[in-house]
């Protein structure tokens, strides 16, 4: 992940109610983030993989930070 895709994705975290974050299931959760993403500016086949990838790994850290709030 680039740092610009970095702070794209966690301006999206941020800017997403916490209820959404918090009561989809993983599949879910990391499909709905993807396509927040994508509306921001499109991203091609490779970013998407990255983009999933890094999601799926930061789950957890994505519920913390949104039960937190």
């Amino acid at each position: 992940m680039t740092p610009v895709m970095l702070r794209q994705f966690w301006t999206v975290v941020e800017n997403t109610q916490s209820t959404i974050l918090t009561n989809l299931d993983d599949g879910r959760l990391v499909t709905w983030l993807l396509n927040q993403v994508a509306s921001e500016r499109p991203i091609d086949p490779s970013e998407a993989t990255i983009y999933s990838n890094y999601i799926r790994s930061r789950l957890n850290l994505i519920r913390d930070l949104a039960e937190a709030r």
